[in-house]
């Protein structure tokens, strides 16, 4: 009976071991299942916290959401590890900042982004505008050139088919058919110009934060998929079971009907309009 005992204590270690395995990755690290998501106050910390976390926590995970007022923290909370994953940027910004602080930095999937738009109180169509109409624009050079595309797009401007689109400025201007005179402003600042200027040209993040609605816009930008936000995370985890939960979570129809419901006049990138076609 003794030895019947040894045997079955013995037997049972070994199912506790294969349990335990069975819950560990290819390299016999314990599969993570705590994250800790970092976003942008706004629009898309709202996004991580109705439309990821929920699709996450059905996986079992535990997801703590940490919420960022700036664009330089989140790159770096990522970078040292206090962030699994973040989501606020978009390609060219993260390419930069990723060279300019030395980080290894890669994108796992592109989310539904609020474009920028034309807004103005005095029009009610571009159709209406007037000529030498004022025009606030951004005043840097990454959303300075999404505004000019917006206006070559409606034909109020056309812009030297040369120069590179994520590029142009108002130097490449060739044509301005409706004279229209243009004020640059830091990005943060358009939305209170909508009140002093015939109109003006606001980023879809900013506009939400002044709780201004997109649908409001007289147009909205046919946005690239260069310019849409996408989750990001450490180059060393892009292989990790947890990333592709997220971009599992993110593909799923549970997260798109959340976005159509909740985020009305986000434009879908590419790969989402692909899949219904």
């Amino acid at each position: 009976m003794k030895k019947l005992s040894v045997f079955l204590v013995f037997l049972l270690s070994i199912e506790l071991l294969a349990a335990c395995a069975g819950k560990e990755t290819a390299s016999g690290t314990p599969e993570k299942k705590e994250l800790t998501i970092g976003a942008t106050s706004g629009p898309y910390s709202d996004m991580v916290n109705k439309a990821i976390k929920p699709i996450l926590e059905k996986k079992g995970y535990k997801v703590k959401v940490v919420e960022f007022s700036d664009y330089i923290q989140p790159n770096l909370a990522l970078a040292n590890g206090d962030l699994d994953a973040n989501l606020f940027q978009h390609k060219i910004y993260m390419e930069n900042f990723a060279k300019e602080h030395h980080l290894d930095l890669s994108e796992v999937i592109i989310v539904p982004t609020a474009p920028m738009g034309i807004y103005s109180k005095k029009f009610k169509s571009l159709d209406e505008i007037k000529d030498g109409s004022e025009i606030a624009i951004p005043n840097d050079p990454t959303n300075l050139a999404r505004a000019l595309l917006i206006l070559q797009d409606k034909k109020l401007i056309k812009l030297d088919p040369s120069v590179n689109p994520l590029t142009v400025s108002e130097k490449d201007i060739k044509e301005n058919v409706k004279h229209l005179q243009f004020k640059p402003v830091e990005a943060g600042q358009l939305p209170r110009t909508v009140e002093s200027v015939d109109l003006a040209a606001v980023p879809g993040n900013y506009a939400l934060a002044a709780k201004m609605n997109l649908t409001d816009a007289l147009a909205l930008e046919n946005m690239p998929d260069d310019y849409r936000n996408r989750i990001v995370v450490n180059t060393k985890d892009l292989n990790k079971p947890f990333v592709k939960d997220i971009k599992e979570a993110v593909e799923s129809k549970e997260f798109e009907e959340i976005i159509d419901k909740d985020f009305k006049g986000f434009g879908k990138p590419k790969w989402m309009l692909e899949r219904k076609q």
